[in-house]
């Protein structure tokens, strides 16, 4: 084989003994597990926001953006459940640039897996602690959310991993909710495979053992738009849209029909600044239809401190390293504007 193999790294067991959470940060993630279970089952009318920097990139200017967050939530929380995004592994289409947080705790320094899960951990149990927000984060290697299962509350099936077997199978073993985007092609056969596959038991290999799932009723979709083979973006977030999958629910038979809505991506061919206007057109077509309203349980929103992105040497605190996010004053608008259309 054409590997070095650097270091082997801590178990999960030493991880979460390194770092460990009380009984207070339990119960909080407990409690929006309760709050997210009950919405997506159809039992709680509020809208959830997925919302957070592209990648979490610095520990500071996160913890300092979803305090801020934490302000907003408390004013709007008879109709919105934010969750913030914080994540740490980041999917790169070619293999290039910067892999997220557990590759590179330090953006400007090379990788090191050992220092990125350590930092990773610490940072999701900061925010527990300081804004009492268990977080989103994206699944890029199954096996890695052991270390943080104890203090995510939604997990994020990117679209490049969807269609993989080992990310499938493990959703079906999570109790949280996870959404599985849909494949950058569009295909949205793959998605609801991908869907129908994480609500059903498995036996399968992970982490060295035999396991057995038990499914997870709570898998759902994620809608990002699509690319078609000349490289023009197809959104997929309008009217019909959302009634074609609410029909395509129905005629499979899934257990808790839900969608969340991803307004950046390829439904706003990566133009950040659309996003508000790509929400409000969600909560739009879902006051002329109850189907809409009762299948759309939220949105994922791609913001930061400032708006835009920069280059790993930017140096700018706040601003994006990846894809472009909406800046703060605008997500505040935002947030309170979606607050009323609920």
């Amino acid at each position: 084989m054409n590997l070095e193999f650097k270091r082997k790294l801590p178990t999960l067991q030493e991880i979460k003994a390194m770092y460990p959470i009380d009984d207070e940060l339990a119960a909080r993630k407990k409690e929006t597990d309760k709050t997210l279970e009950n919405i997506f089952t159809g039992k709680d009318d509020r809208l959830v926001l997925v919302i957070g920097p592209c990648s979490a990139d610095r520990e500071d200017a996160v913890l300092d953006y979803i305090s801020r967050l934490r302000r907003v939530q408390e004013q709007v929380q008879d109709k919105i459940v934010i969750v913030p995004r914080i994540y740490t592994n980041k999917p790169r289409t070619t293999g290039d640039g910067y892999k997220g947080m557990l590759h590179q705790p330090d953006p400007h320094a090379g990788e090191n897996m050992l220092k990125g899960l350590i930092a990773i951990r610490k940072l999701h149990i900061k925010a527990l602690q300081q804004t009492g927000f268990s977080c989103a984060d994206e699944m890029l290697y199954p096996e890695n959310h052991l270390y943080l299962s104890d203090v995510l509350s939604y997990v994020a099936v990117g679209a490049r991993s969807v269609e993989n077997q080992f990310h499938r199978l493990t959703a079906s073993g999570l109790d949280i909710p996870v959404g599985m985007k849909n494949p950058t092609s569009g295909d949205l056969k793959v998605m609801m495979n991908s869907i129908r596959a994480a609500q059903h038991p498995h036996t399968f290999v992970y982490s060295g053992w035999e396991v057995n799932s038990k499914g997870n009723p709570l898998a759902h979709a994620i809608l990002r738009g699509s690319v078609d083979r000349y490289g023009q973006t197809i959104p997929n977030y309008h009217y019909e849209d959302l009634q074609n999958v609410y029909n395509m629910f129905a005629e499979g038979g899934f257990e808790n029909p839900a969608v969340i809505v991803d307004t950046n991506h390829s439904n706003s061919a990566k133009k950040f600044d659309q996003q508000p206007r790509i929400a409000k057109e969600i909560l739009h077509s879902a006051m002329q239809s109850n189907d809409i309203r009762g299948l759309v349980k939220g949105l994922m929103i791609e913001s930061y401190i400032e708006d835009g992105a920069q280059s790993c040497d930017g140096g700018v605190y706040g601003k994006s390293i990846t894809d472009p996010c909406l800046g703060w004053e605008k997500t505040e608008k935002l947030i309170y504007e979606l607050a009323e259309l609920r």
